[in-house]
C-alpha cells in the first residue's frame, strides 16, 4: 500500500489550502484514512481523521477551521483548510489504516508534504 500525499506550500496567515492524499496498491477495504502534523520540535499530532462510513474526528485546535473527507472510490482523503495560522506551519502526514487483499491490516504513513504559514 502506498500513500500519495500533495497540496501544500507556502501561504500567508488568514489563507487556505487543500491537502490531498491517495491510497493505492492491494486494498481490499480502507477503515480510516487521516492527517496527521509535525512542527519543528514537536511531536506528531491529530489532526483529523474519517473513517469509511464518514465518521470523522477533529483535534480541538481544527475544529471549524479544517475540513476532512473522502472519495472512498478513489481511495482518496482531502483536507480542506482555512483560516490558517502561523502556528499551523508543519510537515502534514497521511495516515492510513486499511485491511488488503492479503488478509493484512496495513497501518502507514505517506511521505509528508510541508505547509507553511507566514505572518
Amino acid at each position: 500500500v502506498q500513500l500519495q500525499a500533495s497540496g501544500g506550500g507556502l501561504v500567508q496567515a488568514g489563507g487556505s489550502l487543500r491537502l490531498s492524499c491517495r491510497a493505492s496498491g492491494s486494498i481490499e477495504r480502507i477503515n480510516d484514512l487521516g492527517w496527521y502534523r509535525q512542527a519543528p520540535g514537536k511531536t506528531r499530532e491529530l489532526v483529523a481523521s474519517i473513517t469509511s462510513d464518514g465518521s470523522s474526528r477533529y483535534a480541538d485546535s481544527m475544529k471549524g477551521r479544517f475540513t476532512i473527507s473522502s472519495d472512498n472510490a478513489k481511495n482518496t482523503v482531502l483536507l480542506q483548510t482555512q483560516t490558517l495560522k502561523p502556528e499551523d506551519t508543519a510537515v502534514y502526514y497521511c495516515h492510513a489504516d486499511v485491511l488488503t487483499t492479503f488478509g493484512d491490516r496495513f497501518v502507514g504513513w505517506g511521505q509528508g508534504t510541508l505547509v507553511t504559514v507566514s505572518s
